[in-house]
């Protein structure tokens, strides 16, 4: 288990943004503001060997759980879209009184973070998009198996752990090899689903992961991105992977026309989760993109 220096302190935050409350974990306090999301299935939890790099090296890091995710708030009748959690972190950062921003985001975060910074571009210096899905292609294969596995599976409804058939497969297949996602680590990763309706409401959420904007809501426009774009793509070793990370650059480039986006196309898988399977190549790219 990865453990914060511990010169590195770091608060705990409830942050109140009309839904319900976000929970923030910020660490550090002087420097440019670096903000990381988490992707679907994961939490704040995810930045733990990051986040106190970060803060180490000047920067100061606020981690949030999306809105139903983590240790964040789970409200009925509310809208867990892309969008909406766009929002939801645009207002927690105004509540931190936080104004230009540098925001980091793990595959769906990373769609959050792109929403974020079409939304409200004076609030975003610049983007990270670790391993994000094609807009154009969502949920994306990882949720989409997902929800095959809950409508081939027996799920009882009063099962402790109902959604771990769901969460465990997606969270093993992110990471390079099965030893940086133990048991312990799954399970962790698992407590904000225990109980009879964690599967259902995983499943809520997993079936929120659209970039249609809600009702009444302007359809987004990428082409307002601007700034500097990382683009970590995952391309593995053989040429034909390393080819279709290329391919997925370039369709980066066209979808983000006035941003100047900066492809990082690395030897490991695509999809995978960056912050736990390579904590210190991430935090080497993201202090100079953050400078």
């Amino acid at each position: 288990m990865v453990r914060y220096p511990p010169h590195v302190y770091t608060e705990h935050l409830r942050i109140p943004v009309g839904s319900g409350a976000l929970h923030v974990e910020r660490v550090g306090r002087a420097g440019r503001a670096v903000v990381l999301l988490h992707g679907f299935g994961t939490c704040a939890f995810l930045w733990r060997a990051v986040a106190p790099q970060l803060a180490s090296a000047g920067r100061t890091v606020v981690s949030i759980d999306l809105l139903g995710f983590g240790e964040s708030d789970r409200p009925a009748d509310v809208s867990y879209s892309l969008s909406a959690q766009a929002d939801y972190v645009d207002r927690a950062l105004t509540a931190l009184r936080l104004g230009e921003v540098c925001v980091a985001g793990q595959d769906t975060g990373a769609l959050v973070a792109l929403l974020l910074a079409a939304q409200e571009p004076d609030r975003v210096r610049k983007l990270a998009l670790l391993e994000p899905p094609a807009p154009d292609d969502l949920p994306g294969a990882a949720i989409r198996s997902l929800q095959r596995t809950s409508a081939l599976s027996a799920l009882s409804a009063n099962s402790l752990f109902g959604a771990r058939p769901l969460l465990e497969p997606l969270l093993t297949d992110a990471v390079g090899a099965r030893e940086r996602m133990p048991e312990r680590l799954v399970m962790r990763y698992l407590a904000p689903w225990v109980g009879s309706n964690g599967a259902a409401e995983l499943l809520q959420l997993a079936s929120s992961v659209s970039m249609t904007p809600d009702a009444g809501q302007p359809e987004p426009d990428l082409a307002a991105v601007r700034g500097d774009v990382l683009l970590w793509c995952g391309g593995d070793t053989p040429p034909s992977s390393r080819e279709d990370a290329a391919a997925r650059a370039a369709a980066w480039h066209r979808l983000l026309p006035r941003a100047r986006v900066t492809p990082l196309i690395t030897s490991r898988p695509p999809g995978m989760l960056v912050a736990e399977d390579t904590p210190d190549a991430l935090v080497a790219a993201l202090l100079p993109w953050s400078a």
